[in-house]
């Protein structure tokens, strides 16, 4: 059991009945507590808990319409999201209805339990586990948030004309183009023709990139975040783009073979490091790549990658290496 769903049933008494339990954790809570309803935006979450919990877990950006007047938010990891989140949530319950907040002590519970103060005064119930638990009674009921309104919008100045990105709160880089992805456009030229992957999407950057410069090849963009598929899905509308975004954790939910698999993958999950999604999608690289189909992926430095590349795909070339960020290149072979 998650430490936060074990703080939570520390005070199991306060949810019962109905409750809309946001971000919650592929764990067993929803089998404590039979009439809460789960509400995802991380598509691998999603998966395990519509196994074990089929049709009490909703997926998407925008809070399911659940009777309630009981919220919990599981803490993300970006401020903006937590506040677009507490804002669904205190519409959903309403006037005299409760949010509660629960996050580890490293993740920032206590400072975002004071985020809680724009719908009610805050109060900390409970520190277990390293992790608080906090609630307040809403006192200023918002009106359902409009996501969209919550974007940034913002264009990249690129060779061949502008690119408009909308990014959503808690998508990767919000509102700004990273780094790692500003050099990996840079050595994008020359892919294989054939349909091409955008794995790790974030706001749409590259997938967007992609289907600009290679018009007549298929573009698939995956991201297992459902902010960031919407967002991808909003910046391909804002520049006239037409391609497929998937909501999946790995390379099993893309249609077909590839030619080539592009990435600036993560390796956070939260405030927890996590390469999982990274060397899995390695390791599945070569079965979905074409003949002499084609790696194209940028990582930090310290990260090492090139042995697992590899060894599941083929020999690994470092195309570019600056400000601590490295661009690998590797063939099927």
């Amino acid at each position: 059991m998650d430490p936060r769903s074990e703080v939570l049933l520390r005070q199991a008494q306060r949810f019962r009945g109905p409750v809309l339990l946001a971000g919650l954790p592929a764990d067993d809570l929803l089998g404590h507590l039979p009439d809460a309803l789960g509400w995802s935006w991380q598509a691998g979450d999603q998966a395990s808990l519509e196994q074990r919990f089929p049709e009490r877990c909703h997926f998407g950006i925008r809070a399911p319409a659940l009777e309630c007047r009981v919220a919990v938010l599981f803490l993300p990891k970006s401020r903006e999201l937590t506040d677009y989140l507490l804002t669904a949530l205190a519409a959903r319950v309403g006037p005299a209805g409760e949010v509660f907040l629960v996050g580890e002590k490293r993740a920032g519970i206590e400072r975002a339990g004071k985020q809680l103060a724009a719908f009610g005064a805050p109060r900390k119930l409970d520190s277990a586990r390293h992790c608080q638990l906090w609630e307040a009674q809403v006192e200023r009921a918002p009106k359902t948030p409009d996501p969209q309104a919550w974007a940034e919008r913002f264009s990249l100045d690129l060779v061949d004309g502008a690119l408009q990105v909308v990014s959503l709160p808690g998508v990767f880089s919000h509102g700004r183009l990273d780094k790692g992805s500003a050099l990996l456009l840079q050595h994008l030229d020359g892919l294989p023709r054939g349909p091409l992957l955008d794995f790790g999407c974030g706001a749409g950057v590259l997938g967007a990139w992609l289907k600009r410069h290679y018009p007549d090849s298929p573009v698939h963009l995956l991201d297992v975040d459902a902010f960031a598929v919407e967002s991808s899905r909003l910046t391909l509308a804002a520049n006239g783009l037409d391609a497929e975004v998937i909501a999946a954790d790995s390379l099993q939910a893309v249609p077909g073979e590839l030619a080539a698999i592009v990435s600036n993958p993560p390796f956070h999950q939260g405030v927890h490091t996590d390469y999982q999604a990274t060397e899995a999608m390695l390791r599945d690289a070569r079965r979905h790549l074409l003949a002499k189909g084609e790696l194209r992926m940028v990582a930090n430095a310290f990260l090492k990658y090139p042995p697992l590349i590899e060894e599941h795909l083929g020999a690994c070339r470092t195309l570019a290496a600056t400000d601590g960020f490295r661009v690998y290149r590797a063939s099927r072979r």
